[in-house]
């Protein structure tokens, strides 16, 4: 199973994180299948590859639930959601 989740960075109490797609059997440290962006705890301030990180959720990738909020926060998550609706409408609309 693929996942979207958070690899801890940066020195010893002073955490950063990248927000990287991986392989849920391995540790988040391993070789990772991409990296989508960046999370800093202590300034809040973090960045996202808004069309990779669309891509792999597309493709089946589960984010955890600290990624998922900051999918929400970007407006990233809301985006996945609606075109998942408008696929199943189209789809019931078909038939």
């Amino acid at each position: 199973m693929v996942k979207i989740r958070l690899c801890r960075i940066g020195r010893k109490a002073l955490p950063s994180y990248r927000i990287v797609v991986s392989d849920s059997r391995k540790t988040p440290r391993s070789d990772n299948l991409a990296d989508l962006g960046f999370f800093n705890p202590h300034t809040h301030d973090f960045s996202i590859d808004e069309n990779e990180a669309l891509k792999w959720l597309n493709n089946g990738a589960i984010p955890s639930d600290s990624v998922r909020t900051l999918l929400t926060k970007k407006g990233i998550y809301k985006k996945f959601v609606d075109a998942k609706l408008e696929a199943r409408k189209a789809k019931k609309e078909a038939k």
